[in-house]
């Protein structure tokens, strides 16, 4: 038995001043996520003033332009939504989360997206939204079912705000020891501050510590591994949806340091994957977007089966010389990170060629003071990998649960 959304629910007729609004609870298409993950903090205010859509804690909040990026959010405060954000509002009768997380469903956002106008840029139709069929339990079973589903995201959202706090923490030593140069020194006091030994570096143009050396990329490396225009036809195979298939990472997966929308990459079965990766990655390699977009970096470790599909590289570093955990920050937010940027190049699509690649400078530090470095950010670095493998595993449960749940296959005892 279902009740249409319009019956239980309605769109918020409350306003807000944008003057009452901060980053933190302004909600726009932009800073909804897509795929479901939620929202983001908003990047800036209307620039002009006047009065938005005010939304309250427990209401539904679904981007309705390209429904198919699928981004909604439940909330759990107060604050303003922008015109092409839909604000819900669910009544009494009916557990507002409940109604949350079957709009989660693949199947509300197919939904939306057929009665949707438009082409380029499909808007929702906000009379076939309130259409759609939500499942009608007693209050008590709603109950039931949101709190499975919300301890799920719960356990999500705290993994992921320990491995924001274990990213930041990596990031603010790098930055102290190779930036700022104040490692410890032999009496554990901070080198520079201490006044520690500088020496002009004619190459960075600048003062590093004595005894460190600056080298190119090519000089640090054992080896690039790239796709070098490889595809599945000329491999002669084809993707794959076997259940042993082994993911093709592209640009467009790897962004912020970590590898997105997995679920989505297309898949090449083990045949395939053994001659597409005749070189095999492994753990510390360092994948690169090299255009659209250029500089996204991913560091590897503890999951190495994967092929490198379109605009991506793999540098190995030579541990001899620089250890693979300093190379990854050296390069995703040091001194490489922003030569690289200033050396993209390209007409309509900025890039970064590979031979240029290995000409990018690279501070080496005191072999010691790498391995320091490497004793504290690794297991870090192992951390977040473990934490993001189990969000994956909670993922899934989460979603291979919801539609059972919806449709009374399984219950909530």
């Amino acid at each position: 038995m279902t009740k249409k959304l319009g019956d239980i629910a309605s769109y918020s007729k409350e306003r807000i001043s944008i003057e009452e609004l901060t980053l933190d609870n302004y909600i726009s298409t932009d800073n909804l996520l897509q795929e479901k993950k939620g929202k983001t903090k908003a990047e800036k205010l209307p620039p002009y003033g006047g009065m938005v859509t005010k939304y309250e804690e427990g209401d539904i909040l679904i981007a309705n332009i390209r429904p198919y990026l699928k981004k909604i959010w439940y909330s759990k405060g107060s604050g303003g939504s922008s015109s092409d954000v839909l604000t819900l509002r669910v009544d009494d009768s009916f557990d507002s989360e409940f109604v949350f997380y079957s709009l989660f469903r693949d199947d509300f956002f197919n939904y939306v997206m057929k009665g949707s106008k438009g082409t380029k840029m499909p808007r929702g139709d906000k009379n076939q939204v309130l259409d759609f069929p939500v499942p009608s339990y007693s209050k008590g079973i709603q109950n039931k079912i949101a709190k499975v589903l919300s301890d799920l995201d719960a356990k999500i959202e705290l993994n992921s705000k320990i491995n924001a706090e274990l990213e930041a923490m990596a990031k603010l030593i790098y930055d102290y020891w190779f930036v700022q140069f104040d490692f410890p020194d032999e009496n554990g006091k901070p080198y520079k501050s201490s006044e520690g030994q500088m020496v002009y570096n004619e190459e960075l143009k600048r003062d590093i510590p004595e005894g460190w050396e600056v080298k190119e990329v090519e000089d640090v490396i054992d080896r690039i591994i790239d796709h070098r225009g490889k595809t599945p036809k000329k491999l002669g195979g084809d993707w794959s949806n076997e259940d042993d298939s082994i993911i093709a990472l592209s640009a467009k997966i790897v962004k912020g340091g970590k590898l997105r929308n997995l679920d989505q990459a297309n898949r090449v079965n083990r045949e395939l994957y053994d001659k597409w990766m005749s070189e095999k990655l492994i753990d510390g390699d360092v994948l690169m977007t090299s255009e659209a977009p250029a500089g996204e970096f991913y560091f590897i470790y503890g999951m190495t089966e994967y092929c490198l599909s379109q605009r991506l590289f793999a540098l190995r570093a030579n541990p001899s010389i620089v250890l693979p955990s300093y190379f990854y920050y050296e390069l995703s937010s040091g001194y490489g990170y922003y030569q690289i940027m200033g050396s993209l190049s390209g007409s309509t699509v900025f890039g970064i060629r590979q031979d240029v690649l290995r000409t990018i400078k690279v501070v080496v530090p005191e072999r010691g003071i790498q391995t320091r470095f490497d004793s504290i950010v690794l297991p870090q670095l192992k951390k977040i990998k473990e934490i993001e493998k189990e969000n994956a595993k909670l993922t899934e449960l989460r979603d291979w649960l919801l539609p059972m749940l919806m449709n009374g296959q399984v219950t909530v005892n």
